[in-house]
């Protein structure tokens, strides 16, 4: 039960914070009813810690929780509007199935300003319904506001599960969420199933080596954080619907302690998320230096793509993390990848396996890079990197 010490000192943040309005000023000492949900938004409000939810260790009672939910991130298109991130449609195909073999409903978390209009295509990519946050406060991501946000959501609807996708933006929310509603979190999953009632959560472990099964059989909701392009995104259904829960949470802007002051994006090459990214030009050792590198950057430029790196390269400062592709790094899916001076470890396979066309250039002929490549080049990348870009120079010329 939420308790609120004596040193309350009367200011009404936490009862102007309150999503379901159960707190309540007795003279000047705020008091809460059976409304509350231990949410822990007031928590976050009161600037004395005069409110206190003891959370409590042991099992709860898992038969009151019903329902996937996936949080659908949003990220800023080029008109200035909002759109979703592609990563929400995988993770709705992939809670549908989830979904369908609990029996339950599947929900989209819609947290946003003026984002309405985007219901219906949630709701072609599974949602049978859409909870939908709509606040100024929220027009962008901040770990404060939207992590109150999902509490109250979660505590007063109670879900199985939510899922949420392995981008910054995830990794940042679910564990704030996890620890303020004090149940389990696996982050970085690959694979998702159902085991027994429970959510059988999946992910690489001891970097890349072993995978470890993780069930969080005695807490609610089960959350995880899922890699882009792992799940298999199905055909959007023309003219579905979901029915819309609109709830408005109130958000005091004195729990905000991050202020976007102005947004830089860095435009230098490379820079374009390679999980979203059509064209990859990647590069492993064999590419040596910074130079090798320059010439996989020019190749890529010609083909409107991204750059990526294997983990050696990475380990070697050729690429920052960021660029990685396998296992430890990003699972890409694009329709071109093109590996240069790539071996071909199966942790580096394992992140690009999905990609629809691959080209690989290696001197060495018994590479394993070979056995996945489409079309395979044998000899040196540097040589064989500038002949393709001039190529393709020359052809646009013609």
């Amino acid at each position: 039960m939420l308790t609120i010490s004596d040193e309350c000192i009367g200011c009404t943040k936490c009862v102007k914070v309150c999503p379901f309005g159960a707190l309540f000023m007795e003279g000047k000492v705020a008091k809460v009813n059976e409304s509350c949900t231990l949410c822990g938004a007031c928590l976050q409000s009161c600037s004395v810690n005069a409110i206190d939810i003891p959370r409590t260790i042991g099992t709860v009672d898992i038969s009151a929780y019903k329902g996937v939910w996936v949080f659908i991130e949003l990220l800023d298109a080029k008109d200035g509007k909002k759109q979703i991130r592609p990563i929400g449609h995988e993770l709705l195909s992939a809670g549908k199935g989830l979904a369908a073999e609990l029996k339950e409903e599947l929900c989209a978390v819609l947290i946003g300003h003026h984002v309405s209009g985007m219901i219906d295509k949630l709701a072609s990519y599974g949602a049978d319904k859409v909870y939908l946050v709509e606040n100024e406060m929220l027009q962008d991501y901040n770990t404060d506001s939207f992590s109150a946000v999902m509490c109250a959501l979660v505590s007063q609807y109670k879900p199985s599960m939510v899922l949420y996708p392995s981008t910054y933006v995830g990794r940042d929310l679910a564990p704030r969420v996890a620890t303020e509603l004090f149940t389990g979190l696996t982050a970085d999953c690959t694979g998702l199933s159902i085991k027994n009632g429970h959510l059988l959560q999946t992910r690489p472990a001891f970097g890349g080596n072993i995978m470890a099964n993780i069930l969080c059989p005695e807490k609610r909701p089960q959350m995880a954080t899922i890699r882009p392009n792992v799940m298999k995104k199905n055909p959007p259904v023309a003219g579905a619907k979901a029915v819309i829960v609109t709830v408005n949470i109130p958000i005091d802007k004195s729990i905000i302690r991050v202020k976007t002051v102005k947004k830089l994006i860095d435009e230098s090459h490379g820079i374009e998320k390679i999980d979203e990214a059509k064209v990859i030009v990647s590069g492993g050792r064999g590419m040596k230096d910074r130079n090798g590198f320059k010439l996989l950057e020019e190749l890529a430029d010609e083909l409107n793509g991204a750059v990526g790196a294997s983990r050696a390269a990475i380990d070697m400062g050729l690429k920052p993390k960021p660029h990685q592709v396998g296992q430890s790094g990003t699972t890409v899916s694009p329709t071109l990848y093109i590996a240069c001076g790539i071996s071909g470890a199966i942790q580096h396979l394992v992140g690009m396996e999905s990609s629809d066309i691959v080209i690989a250039i290696n001197k060495n002929p018994d590479a394993s890079i070979f056995n996945v490549a489409k079309y395979g080049i044998i000899g040196d990348a540097h040589a064989i990197v500038p002949r393709l870009t001039e190529a393709l120079k020359n052809r646009k010329k013609a």
